[in-house]
Formats: C-alpha cells, sequence, structure tokens
C-alpha cells in the first residue's frame, strides 16, 4: 500500500467514512403460538434466547402478541445461530453439580 493511499484514510472523517450508507432494517423473526395458532413475526427484542449444558436445555422464549401466553420451544444449533445473529438477548445457564 501506498503512503498515500494511507495517509488518506487517516484523513477521512467518520461522517465521509459513513456517508452513502443506509439505515439497517431491524431483524425479524417469524413465530407460532402452540396455543392460539397465531403465526407472527417478532422483533428480536421479543426473543429471549437461553443456552443450557445440553440441548433439552437450550431453548427460545416469547410472549405470544395474539393470546398472551408465555411459549417456549426448543432451540438446536441452527436456532441458536440465527437468533443470536439477529441480536436477540441471551442467557447462558449454567449448571450447580
Amino acid at each position: 500500500m501506498s503512503e498515500s493511499a494511507v495517509s488518506g484514510v487517516q484523513d477521512m472523517s467518520v461522517a465521509a467514512a459513513f456517508a452513502g450508507m443506509r439505515s439497517v432494517s431491524p431483524v425479524t423473526f417469524r413465530a407460532g403460538c402452540p396455543e392460539c395458532r397465531g403465526s407472527f413475526e417478532l422483533a428480536a427484542a421479543a426473543l429471549r434466547l437461553a443456552i443450557g449444558a445440553t440441548s433439552r436445555t437450550t431453548f427460545y422464549s416469547f410472549t405470544c402478541p395474539d393470546c398472551g401466553s408465555l411459549v417456549r420451544k426448543p432451540a438446536g444449533e441452527r436456532i441458536v445461530e440465527l437468533l443470536t445473529g439477529g441480536g436477540v438477548r441471551t442467557l447462558r445457564l449454567h449448571s450447580t453439580l
């Protein structure tokens, strides 16, 4: 890399660096309620992910916006990856032996 290219980057303002960028759309997740059979989309803030020591203790939960039921569903590796990548708050459960 040439010296002029490096100095050009150092002289760039934050406003210039981010000029032209668009805002990012919030992530939404499709979900369903086993109680009322409702189908809807939820923002990341509406979901919680609990990661336990085993697959049986790893789950996500949310409150159904249609009927108000608390819904808890198992979360495999792919679901954990999608939820954490989408900004869902995560709680790590520690086992006590």
